[in-house]
Formats: C-alpha cells, sequence, structure tokens
C-alpha cells in the first residue's frame, strides 16, 4: 500500500496573512502592526468575527464594558452629555467604537430631542450589525460611518476605544533600548510566533529609574487618533467636545520603575492572560492609556483639558450616586462596579477636550486631576 507523505494542515488564514505581512517586512514585525492585524485584519482580525464577544456571559462572550452592566452608565452619561451640547449650541453625537449599541441606546433615550444625529464610526462589520439591530428604533437618528469625515461638530464619545489601539513595545536589556516585534516561531514549536527585540532609537517618554529590565509601551496610534480628532473639530464653524473613557494612568504613573512589564494584557471568556502571541485572533489586546500622552497630543493640536478625572468621581458627580439610593438592591449592585476601587472605579479614567472657551463641566466639578497629568 502506497502511504502518501505527511503534509501538515494548512495554517489558518489570518496566520497566513501574517507570515505575508512578515515576509514582505523582512522576516520581522514590529508589535504594534501584529497587534493591527491580529484585531483589525479584514474579514479575519478578532474584531471581524461573527460572535458576541462582549457581554456578561463567559459561555458568549470575553469581556464586559460599563454600558453592557446595565442601564445605569449610559443613564449617568446623559447628563454630562446634555451639558455639553447644550454648550456646544449642536444636536450632534459622534460615537467612536460603539461596541454593542448600549451606549448609543441608553443616551438617545435619555436624550430624546436633543440628539438629532448619533454618528457611529465602527471598523467592525460584526459589531456594525449588532449595532443596527440594537438601535433600530432610532434608525432615524443614527448613521454609520467606516472612515472619518472631513469636520466633526458637537459631542464625541469613545468608550474603551483607546486601550485597542495597536502600541509599540520597548524593551530595556542590560541598559539598551529595543523595540520587541514578532517573528516566525522555529521548526516544531508549539506555536507559530516568538518575540525579537531590535535595537532602536525610540524611548518611552520619561526616563526611567533604576538600570533594570523594563517593557512598556508607546502610544503613536492613540495620539494620532486625538490629532486627528483635533484637526476634524477645528474645521467645524462650531464648539466641540471630547469625552473619552478608559483604563490607564498618568505619565509619572505609567512609567513607574515598578511597573516593569508592561501593560498588555488578553482577554477571553472573562479570563485575562499577557501573552499575545498565543491564540491570536481568537482573543482581544489591549494596553493601558497613557493619559498624559492623550493630554499632550490634545493640546499640540488646539484642544483644551476640560478635566480628568476617575470615572467613579466622574459618574458621583454627574448624579449616579443619588439614584443609586432609589434603586433596586440588584441594580445597586451592579451599579456599584462602575464606581467601586477595586472594580472600574480607579482604573477607568474620564478626559474631557473643548474647542473654544474653557467651561465649568459637569463631570469634573469635584476631584479633577488635570494637575496630576
Amino acid at each position: 500500500m502506497n502511504v502518501p507523505p505527511f503534509s501538515p494542515p494548512a495554517a489558518p488564514p489570518l496566520q497566513r496573512l501574517i507570515e505575508r505581512a512578515m515576509a514582505s517586512a523582512g522576516g520581522w514585525l514590529g508589535f504594534d502592526r501584529f497587534m493591527a492585524l491580529a484585531l483589525y485584519a479584514p474579514g479575519l482580525g478578532y474584531y471581524s468575527r461573527q460572535d458576541r464577544f462582549i457581554g456578561t456571559d463567559p459561555t458568549r462572550s470575553d469581556f464586559v464594558t460599563a454600558p453592557t452592566l446595565g442601564p445605569w452608565f449610559g443613564r449617568t452619561l446623559v447628563h454630562p452629555v446634555r451639558q455639553a451640547l447644550e454648550h456646544t449650541g449642536t444636536d450632534c453625537i459622534w460615537e467612536f467604537g460603539a461596541g454593542t449599541g448600549d451606549l448609543a441606546l441608553q443616551l438617545l433615550a435619555g436624550l430624546g430631542d436633543a440628539v438629532k444625529r448619533y454618528t457611529i464610526i465602527e471598523l467592525s462589520g460584526a459589531l456594525r450589525e449588532r449595532q443596527q439591530a440594537m438601535l433600530h428604533a432610532h434608525a432615524h437618528k443614527v448613521q454609520w460611518l467606516s472612515e472619518w469625515p472631513e469636520a466633526i461638530d458637537g459631542v464625541v464619545l469613545g468608550n474603551e476605544v483607546l486601550d485597542a489601539m495597536p502600541v509599540q513595545l520597548l524593551q530595556r536589556s542590560q541598559g539598551q533600548w529595543h523595540e520587541r516585534g514578532v517573528v516566525a516561531a522555529a521548526p516544531g514549536a508549539e506555536r507559530a510566533w516568538a518575540w525579537q527585540d531590535r535595537p532602536s532609537s525610540a524611548r518611552p517618554p520619561v526616563d526611567i529609574e533604576g538600570e533594570h529590565d523594563y517593557l512598556t509601551e508607546v502610544h503613536p496610534q492613540a495620539e494620532a487618533f486625538v490629532r486627528s480628532l483635533a484637526e476634524r473639530l477645528l474645521r467645524s464653524p462650531h464648539t466641540g467636545v471630547v469625552i473619552l473613557l478608559d483604563y490607564g494612568f498618568p505619565e509619572s504613573e505609567y512609567y513607574h520603575p515598578q511597573r516593569h512589564m508592561g501593560t498588555v494584557m488578553c482577554h477571553r471568556a472573562h479570563r485575562a492572560d499577557s501573552d499575545p502571541l498565543a491564540d491570536v485572533g481568537l482573543k482581544d489586546i489591549t494596553a493601558h492609556v497613557n493619559f498624559t500622552g492623550i493630554a499632550l497630543a490634545g493640546q499640540a493640536s488646539g484642544l483644551g483639558v476640560l478635566g480628568y478625572t476617575s470615572q467613579a468621581r466622574f459618574l458621583v458627580n454627574c448624579g449616579l450616586g443619588d439614584w443609586m439610593q432609589q434603586a433596586p438592591v440588584a441594580e445597586q449592585v451592579a451599579a456599584q462596579r462602575l464606581i467601586a476601587e477595586h472594580e472600574m472605579g480607579e482604573l477607568f479614567k474620564v478626559i474631557g477636550f473643548h474647542k473654544g472657551p474653557f467651561w465649568d463641566a459637569l463631570g469634573f466639578r469635584e476631584g479633577d486631576r488635570t494637575a496630576s497629568l
């Protein structure tokens, strides 16, 4: 009997795409490029998957966001957003990366006629379909874009958008800085990819004390996002407001000498791990946000910082605590996750930008930490 020669199974399409990109780059991909392909490769990356990866059920989702915990997050944001609409004299909201559509639904229901147009800029076709189903009752107000418009006016929102933007990895070894990239693993290895560091002139924005080995991230894409946002706001004849919510730190904490392992994390089935080279395309990859860099990018592009504070303080300033006292116990427990220090309350931060004169924004009236940036 003739036995055909053994041939290994074909690599998954995403792996083949990364292999081609790696070959075109000379066999080494910077982690930012690898992360971009793993998350956003059209039809193949994690955010192009057709299943439900955002939610509270670990059998059907990978992670939870504040709007999916219940109605309290969106109901609370109604108040600072309404104030911002009144201040700008507009009736337009722009949301980047609207996730499941829960926040948009909560805001549209709470703001009523104060909003005439709600624009969602969404790269994921899978999420866009989910949002369209969620927001069908408001279809006359909502529009979707997959590319940046020429100008933006009104109120801009981004909840957990910055953390999913690709980051560069920098590694200090024996006093020398390198950029960490990805190469093909050796034949017979358990996984397809391996790390490889290359000497680099890139540096973190501050000097890291000590001489110990140190891994961290820099965020050129997130900062470029803020600059692009500022450019389009400045093209509009109206004033504008930006509110961004995400997990992260100011620069002094982000690049603390003890934070020597970086902040890149992966999420799958509500479990976290720190290995982005495993199960590529099947799990989320994120990094914490350097809010000092975000603030400086906005200021350098002509925007002013409206405020910076913890999510807990922002939501309490906007009335969440008062409403929780009137809610059933089960709802109080769910809403508590939004402000508890060991949950989202302290790790998550809120930064606001304004075009035009500074004004007294509701969410930053108490506990503003702008001076810490």
